[in-house]
């Protein structure tokens, strides 16, 4: 199977995403026009983490954002269920493991600090995600969630849903090495809820002080919260 649908069914999106593995970097970096570096390093600022702090970097795919964390001292470890991608950022040097975010293979309030990047979209429960991460954070520990979200320009907004649609599977074709995989992807961004409601969907996974800044025009909203 070439692509997922928004039925997430896990096998499939693994299966997916194992099939982009080989270009996936690359491929990110061409569909944002270069962002995805500035949105990696706004994640780690917000985490606030730095040596003797333990990371779990979930959907970390092939550890790029792991490492990325790494550079403020802290140990971080790459989970990803697409054994595919960890093994294309086999060489990054980071742990991995491979985990479903529904069921993460670590015991309870383990972590200083949990992040996902552009990956709670693909979650196929992603509430009982949200409540595994707060599971194996400790109190007072800190979420990061970036993601895809709404752009807060209404103009701006129609203009990027088209992109999507349109635009982006077709850049896909000329670099991706699963081109049709990102027709699900513009998919699930559209049926992706806005910022307002997953920072509702936070706070009733069991997280606390929940708030979120834009970036690059409500394109990626950053989503903070603590462990109570």
């Amino acid at each position: 199977m070439s692509r997922a649908t928004l039925d997430k069914n896990p096998r499939d999106v693994a299966s997916m995403f194992d099939a982009v593995a080989r270009r996936y970097d690359i491929t990110n970096t061409v569909l944002s026009l270069g962002q995805d570096r500035a949105w990696r390093r706004a994640t780690r600022s917000a985490l606030g983490i730095g040596t003797g702090d333990l990371v779990l970097d979930l959907a970390a795919g092939t550890a790029v954002s792991t490492v990325e964390l790494a550079r403020s001292g802290a140990w971080c470890v790459a989970a990803d269920f697409s054994v595919g991608m960890l093994r294309a950022g086999a060489a990054r040097p980071v742990p991995k493991v491979a985990a479903d975010a529904t069921k993460l293979p670590f015991g309870d309030a383990v972590f200083d600090a949990v992040t996902i990047s552009f990956g709670l979209r693909n979650v196929v429960d992603h509430p009982a995600g949200l409540r595994e991460m707060a599971r194996v954070t400790r109190p007072g520990g800190r979420l990061v969630v970036c993601e895809f979200s709404t752009p807060v320009v209404p103009v701006f907004s129609t203009v990027y849903k088209e992109y999507l649609m349109q635009a982006l599977p077709r850049v896909a074709r000329a670099v991706s090495s699963n081109p049709d995989a990102y027709v699900y992807l513009a998919e699930s961004i559209r049926a992706w809820p806005d910022q307002a409601a997953l920072a509702g969907q936070i706070r009733d996974a069991g997280w606390s002080d929940v708030r979120w800044r834009n970036l690059t025009g409500g394109i990626v909203a950053m989503h903070y919260a603590v462990k109570a």
